[in-house]
């Protein structure tokens, strides 16, 4: 009998020391998984996302055509006019919706036409499209988009200047 117990003690001994080492194992896995977790950094923030997602950025650009529209130094060159009796203003807020949302890294998918050829007959110059960011100015300023997002959207809106303007 002595040696059936100090056998079964030994046999319990050996399964608990296993459930203990096999606890200690996943806690240190588990662990370990965390620590690398944590020490990755997350995948930063797209353009889009920092502003917010569409209806942020269509609030931002219907206010910004809203003001092109009413634009004295744009008014004054007759294409451009000829232009915005053509086409509606809700089009164009459309478009350009999408087109700063597909530009900002958003799920939008711009359809409308290149910049360059929707723009060549407009015949902008520098003038017009000094005036143009100046107004794109003010509205981001009007809703306090950060000073990083503005350079961002800012360079977004100079990488289709060689499109748009043409020189006189």
């Amino acid at each position: 009998m002595f040696k059936s117990i100090s056998i079964g003690n030994a046999a319990s001994k050996a399964s608990l020391f296993m459930k203990s080492a096999l606890i200690a194992s996943l806690t240190i896995a588990l662990l370990g998984v965390g620590a690398v977790r944590a020490a990755e950094a997350p995948p930063p923030k797209s353009l889009y996302d920092r502003l917010g997602g569409v209806y942020p950025i269509s609030v931002v650009v219907e206010s910004f055509i809203d003001l092109l529209l009413v634009n004295d130094v744009l008014n004054a060159n007759p294409a451009i006019k000829t232009a915005r009796e053509r086409v509606p203003a809700a089009g164009l807020k459309f478009h350009v919706t999408t087109l700063v949302c597909q530009a900002t890294g958003g799920p939008c998918k711009y359809t409308g036409r290149a910049m360059d050829a929707s723009h060549i007959h407009l015949n902008i110059g520098d003038k017009e499209w000094q005036a143009m960011l100046a107004d794109f100015q003010r509205v981001l300023n009007n809703y306090a988009v950060p000073a990083k997002e503005q350079q961002e959207l800012i360079a977004i809106v100079e990488s289709t200047k060689k499109d748009i303007v043409i020189a006189k």
